[in-house]
């Protein structure tokens, strides 16, 4: 079996916590519920960091004429079951939408401060819902969903020099690190493509000026002309175990 999947629910809420099932196949397990209209996290990845707790909300219909301990849940897992992500789990009290018909609102917690997460779980994750029911027995799903769990990105920039006369060149460096879960600090993530960017003084957007690969330190390092006063900043757009990220940007006064 793996990690157990809930370990306590924050306050507020209606109180649901299980122990983590040993697989959950392709089908139902055991039956007699209905999982429908599941989301999580809006769509998005779930991007966590070397401290803060993460909330990501969810949501899914239950239908069942069964009576239940607690309302359902959905939860994360891996290699049907065998591996479940670890964190904490908030529902509602279960508002009916018709007889035997709950519309569930729940929210994931994941705190990599407390908890000990390991960069290996970084990735697609299945989406699984499960209920257990009064008097024995439940039924668990796997939906067949995959949601990412991704290491949180961060960008440094430097513009120099500050200011510089028009057509001369600017130097342009910075730094991508990541969340290593398991220190609980960041890291260098060499080999990254990351889009050099640049906002002309007065315009509300940015655009693409060229793209720079970083050495194996996860360092940035090119040179552009000096056209215009403007902004400079980087941005990385990320990848499966790893969440996109931008710089903070660096205003060059062009004389």
């Amino acid at each position: 079996m793996g990690k157990q999947v809930w370990r306590a629910v924050v306050a507020g809420g209606a109180a649901a916590v299980f122990t983590a099932v040993a697989a959950v196949p392709a089908g139902a397990a055991e039956g007699g519920a209905a999982f429908s209209r599941i989301q999580v996290n809006g769509g998005k990845p779930i991007v966590i960091g070397t401290t803060k707790q993460v909330a990501a909300p969810a949501s899914f219909r239950m239908t069942t004429t069964k009576k239940w301990k607690a309302p359902g849940l959905v939860f994360l897992h891996r290699d049907k079951g065998r591996e479940q992500l670890w964190h904490s789990i908030e529902t509602n009290d279960c508002p009916t939408a018709g007889p035997g018909v709950c519309d569930i609102d729940e929210t994931m917690y994941f705190n990599p401060s407390v908890w000990e997460m390991r960069n290996s779980e970084a990735g697609a994750w299945r989406v699984g819902a499960e209920v257990r029911f009064k008097g024995g027995g439940g039924d668990v799903d796997d939906k067949g969903m995959a949601v990412y769990v991704q290491r949180n990105s961060r960008l440094t920039v430097n513009a120099s020099p500050e200011p510089v006369a028009k057509d001369r060149t600017i130097t342009v460096t910075g730094k991508v690190t990541r969340a290593n879960w398991e220190t609980r600090k960041y890291a260098s993530y060499g080999g990254r493509h990351v889009s050099l960017q640049f906002k002309p003084s007065g315009s509300a957007s940015y655009s693409t000026v060229k793209k720079v690969y970083a050495d194996g330190s996860g360092n940035l390092r090119t040179t552009v002309k000096a056209a215009r006063t403007g902004t400079w900043r980087w941005v990385y757009y990320g990848n499966t175990t790893t969440g996109a990220s931008k710089s903070s940007g660096d205003n060059v006064v062009v004389k």
